[in-house]
């Protein structure tokens, strides 16, 4: 996923009072009330020049099916993911850390949209489609796979699920796969089905997740393997289970397969979820960065910082060995030949506490070069630092003392260092 915890991270954190409109237009939203104009949402201040303006939200933008359930458990700030609001804090940034790092946590991911593949050549699609050999996955067996352009550019990297011979779901990063997917099937020809389905996961992470999904659907969850998930159902309500999630402090995904349902499921893993302590939050761009989790999106992204997999460190999952030809195959044997220009690298970012990153930075070195790309940073509670993680030249050593970015007007030293990030 994106980097959730963005700009409005930092609206939330350093100006709560800037949600006071929030609350006063909520009844807009559900109630499609008009207004005049759009309804308003997060503020997010220009920290330079104490200028706040206004996000409008519109019938462009889709709610997920949780969004009633997560306004009663006081969001307070949301992004967009694939065309869809998507909880970004829920008012207190470092409860919902160590919530995620010591207990648990839950998280309407709804907008991790899923584009199910299904028919006669549903699995020659998708062998086409990603540049991994996936044609030996099993059923209940889930793959991350990177999707390349012709011209070899990373344009998600979503996971794979394979619930039966013919049929698939790609749970996406933030992009348009679908489109892609269908016009690709469409062109070459093949019998195949390429749509979204009625499909929300709710995402349990943390340490104690497992113990309470074991209460939820029985102690056989314990052993999962990591992207492994059974077709199941919770008090009637149908849905798929994966071990699964976008941290590294464990956890699962549930897979919701009746939207009519999702504050009923909501509310289950609640009352569940209280005894361990369970708090409402959202992917956690700290904890990410902290474990070195790649963000299509955040990372890189086609329109804006266009990589392909080497430089992106997803170059393992790229196979040219495999009998089946995909998608940007040719461009990316050209670019290993030639050799690969950038690598993916962490950073230590010297200065003040960072609250959050608003936008990717240039890294520089002495001479005013631009030798690299900061595409995301903050103060790391952890390791009491600030990191983050972009790209640099390939000729930069990783002991580079001469490199600097401008925040805010202002220069401030990093230098590199090797994820995930161990000090």
């Amino acid at each position: 996923m994106q980097g959730l915890n963005d700009p409005g991270v930092q609206s939330i954190h350093e100006e709560p009072a800037i949600l006071r409109h929030f609350d006063e237009d909520i009844d807009h939203i559900l109630h499609k009330k008009p207004i005049g104009m759009r309804t308003k949402s997060t503020l997010w201040p220009n920290r330079r020049n104490h200028v706040t303006f206004q996000i409008g939200i519109g019938p462009n933008i889709r709610k997920s099916v949780y969004f009633d359930a997560v306004l009663a458990d006081g969001v307070s700030s949301f992004s967009v993911y694939n065309h869809m609001l998507i909880p970004a804090i829920f008012g207190n940034p470092q409860a919902e850390y160590d919530s995620l790092m010591t207990g648990v946590a839950m998280w309407d991911v709804a907008a991790q949209r899923q584009v199910e593949i299904s028919g006669p050549d549903a699995a020659q699609l998708i062998q086409y489609l990603t540049t991994r050999d996936v044609s030996k996955t099993k059923i209940g067996q889930g793959r991350y796979v990177p999707i390349c352009n012709h011209e070899g550019m990373l344009i998600n990297d979503p996971v794979l699920l394979k619930l039966a011979s013919d049929r698939y779901w790609l749970s996406i990063a933030d992009s348009d796969i679908e489109l892609w997917a269908s016009a690709i099937a469409a062109e070459r020809g093949w019998d195949v089905r390429v749509f979204e389905p009625d499909v929300s996961p709710l995402a349990i992470q943390g340490p104690k997740a497992e113990s309470l999904v074991a209460d939820l659907f029985g102690s056989r969850v314990k052993e999962f393997k990591y992207f492994g998930f059974e077709q199941t159902e919770l008090q009637g309500i149908p849905l798929v289970l994966a071990r699964s999630g976008w941290s590294k402090q464990g956890g699962f995904e549930l897979y919701l397969q009746d939207g009519s349902r999702g504050v009923e499921l909501w509310n289950i893993v609640k009352a569940a979820g209280a005894a361990y302590g369970i708090r409402p939050g959202a992917p956690n761009d700290i904890e990410r960065l902290e474990s070195g989790l790649v963000s299509y999106g955040a990372d890189g992204r086609l329109q804006t910082t266009p990589c392909n997999p080497f430089e992106i460190s997803l170059g393992k999952l790229v196979d040219f060995d495999k009998s089946d030809d995909f998608v940007g195959r040719k461009a990316l044997l050209k670019i290993k030949k030639e050799g690969v220009k950038r690598r993916r690298v962490g950073y230590v970012i010297s200065g003040a506490p960072i609250q959050a990153c608003q936008h990717s930075l240039e890294v520089r070195d002495a001479l005013g070069q631009i030798v690299g790309i900061l595409s995301d940073f903050v103060y790391s509670p952890r390791f009491s630092r600030n990191i983050g993680v972009g790209m640099i030249a390939a000729e930069v050593a990783d002991d580079a003392s001469d490199l600097v970015i401008l925040l805010d007007g202002a220069p401030r030293q990093i230098t590199i260092k090797e994820q995930p990030f161990r000090f």
